[in-house]
């Protein structure tokens, strides 16, 4: 763990799988390592009411329908497309889900403008098909194709912005289950064993860049995450990252109550703003999703530890949030200017507390960056 910058799933909570499956004796579909039971209350947490002899940690937090909707899917036929807004923890809950089922989260394809139908498929080992010709050894099997060889789950991040011919060689994977490799003369076939399944994520806000087919989307089931919008969700969400950021980077920083309140309140205040803009130029570019408010968080955490006095304040705090949400020059800078006049200089001035010090930084940092 200490030798790696971030432990895939199954390592990071290793012991804490191991245990669950020796205390396991719910029935598994295929070759899972865990019943769906277990698999949810590993994502999910343990309640008292689960009977266990210790506490399992919540690792994802949202709506239990969800991801029971996620793992029956897993066993079903069909893919699981996991959909949502940036920040949302779709690509998290992907990798819980392939750690929990077959201990293996890392069979990942990224997908961009350059992925190709190889990335989902296969290449070949150039110079050993020079040396001894096109056989399975030269062949280089896709982390999708070795989900399918291993009966274990494959997963497809960010599949609308992969391209067309990518989507359609997929489309093939999720209905044949084989990949036929027409440059065998024998063994030219690769059956999918069972336990194979794909996770895929898609960026709601990505529509309309490589649009799915009609033909993919039967072969997924949809699950869809929404934005958190409870307050107390969220900030179990916030804290829960920061105190994995704090312990990775052993710093023994305390994160006050009352400037977590005000990072919440402060992307509260921008999410209501930007439902209630006319256009785009009105809205900042940020997505203002949970993930950017861990963002902020941590780059204010560790500017305290490296350059202040081993404190977070609200001052830092400030600074941080204009410096990650200002992408755009000067529109984003005018609307962070806007909200810190309308809104938060007239709470600073009602309720007092860490506000005054939070407007002061956000008032030096739009003037640095002006």
């Amino acid at each position: 763990m200490s030798d790696l910058l971030r432990a895939p799933a199954e390592i990071k909570y290793a012991e804490e799988l191991d245990w669950l499956e020796s205390v396991d004796d719910n029935p598994k579909p295929f070759s899972w390592r865990l019943s769906p039971k277990m698999i949810r209350l590993f994502v999910l947490g343990s309640e008292r009411a689960d009977g266990l002899d210790r506490d399992v940690s919540q690792k994802w937090f949202g709506d239990r329908s969800i991801v029971e909707r996620a793992i029956v899917t897993l066993a079903s036929d069909r893919g699981l497309l996991l959909i949502g807004d940036p920040g949302t923890g779709k690509s998290w809950l992907a990798e819980l889900l392939a750690a929990a089922v077959c201990r293996n989260s890392t069979q990942v394809v990224q997908g961009t403008a350059g992925t190709t139908e190889d990335h989902i498929k296969y290449s070949w080992n150039v110079s050993m098909v020079i040396a001894k010709g096109q056989s399975r050894e030269s062949m280089i099997p896709s982390p999708i194709m070795t989900a399918m060889e291993t009966g274990t789950i494959g997963r497809f991040e960010e599949l609308t912005r992969s391209t067309s011919d990518v989507q359609d060689a997929l489309i093939s994977i999720l209905s044949e289950k084989y990949i036929s490799v027409p440059e065998l003369d024998s063994d030219g076939i690769v059956f999918a064993k069972p336990g194979f399944s794909v996770i895929a994520t898609a960026n709601s806000r990505d529509r309309g860049v490589n649009d799915l087919s009609s033909a993919l989307k039967r072969r997924f089931n949809f699950v869809r995450i929404p934005v958190v919008t409870n307050k107390k969700s969220e900030a179990e969400i916030v804290r829960f990252r920061t105190e994995e950021l704090l312990r990775r980077h052993r710093i023994e920083l305390d994160v006050p109550p009352t400037l977590l309140d005000v990072l919440l309140q402060s992307f509260a205040d921008l999410r209501a703003s930007a439902a209630a803009a006319a256009g785009d130029d009105e809205k900042l570019e940020s997505a203002l999703s949970t993930a950017e408010q861990i963002g902020v968080l941590e780059d204010a955490v560790l500017h305290g530890d490296f350059f202040g006095e081993r404190a977070l304040t609200a001052r830092t705090l400030a600074a941080s949030l204009v410096g990650s949400l200002a992408r755009r020059d000067p529109e984003d800078l005018a609307i962070l200017n806007k909200y810190l006049h309308g809104v938060v200089e007239p709470r600073s001035r009602e309720e007092g507390g860490s506000w005054p010090e939070f407007l002061e930084g956000g008032r030096d940092a739009i003037a640095t960056l002006s």
